[in-house]
């Protein structure tokens, strides 16, 4: 089994690699993003050892970018951090496994072996409504063939939304899932947000997407409305933010 090793810690690496040579696998080790990108895209491995905190270009990025390209191998990221959003932005960006530092040599090898029982997993599916798409792994929105920017938060609830489409959804509902089930601010964040949306997937093309439902949320149209038609859900419902 081959296995690229991205580590800038050079004794660790050559610890890392020394240990999976003797356990059997076959091991590349580069210390830098770049170098990490391009041996991941331009080589073959059956799992990736990729740590966060790397010189030129980060994990994360690395990790980002190999998912925009549509490469599945398994990754398992490494860092010296220790926190659940670290962990939770690793798996957001298509990380298969995590591990903080110092860990036990044993745990990884019995991560590296889950992974590679497993294999590189199917592509997860994009999200559609009409001709909005969403592409999870890759972290991308297109309008028909137009790429639409969004912030981290936008793009957490219009996937949440897609995941939901046709649904009539309660702003609590949406605070839970979007941004944390303890939160305690201002409800209307929502109003805010799903109004940045709207000037982002809808108004551009004349499309109404997100509708208003009056007294309940908002619902993201199971079927996309024709350009022209009013936003809301019914007559009275109440107005866009």
């Amino acid at each position: 089994m081959r296995v690229l090793v991205v580590e800038d810690e050079r004794p660790f690496a050559e610890t890392l690699r020394r240990g999976l040579i003797a356990e059997g696998f076959t091991v590349d080790v580069v210390h830098t993003g770049p170098e990490g990108l391009w041996a991941a895209t331009e080589r073959a491995y059956d799992v990736i050892v990729l740590d966060i905190m790397l010189p030129e270009l980060s994990g994360y990025e690395v990790l980002k970018r190999l998912r925009a390209t549509e490469r599945w191998t398994p990754v398992l990221m490494l860092t010296a951090k220790d926190g659940e959003y670290d962990e939770a932005d690793a798996f957001d960006l298509g990380a298969d496994d995590y591990l903080t530092k110092p860990f036990s040599y044993v745990v990884l090898l019995a991560r590296l072996r889950a992974l590679l029982r497993r294999g590189a997993p199917a592509r997860p599916a994009v999200l559609t409504a009409g001709d909005l798409r969403l592409d999870p792994a890759a972290r991308t929105v297109h309008r028909g063939q137009t790429r639409i920017e969004l912030t981290a938060r936008e793009f957490g609830l219009l996937e949440f939304l897609l995941r939901r489409r046709g649904e009539a959804l309660t702003k609590n509902e949406i605070l839970s899932h979007v941004w944390d089930a303890h939160y305690e601010g201002d409800e209307n964040v929502v109003e805010v947000y799903i109004g940045y949306l709207r000037k982002k997937i809808d108004n551009p093309f004349g499309t109404h997407t997100i509708q208003t439902l009056r007294g309940v949320g908002y619902r993201l149209a199971a079927a996309e409305p024709e350009a022209g038609t009013s936003a809301e859900a019914r007559p009275g419902a109440a107005e866009d933010h």
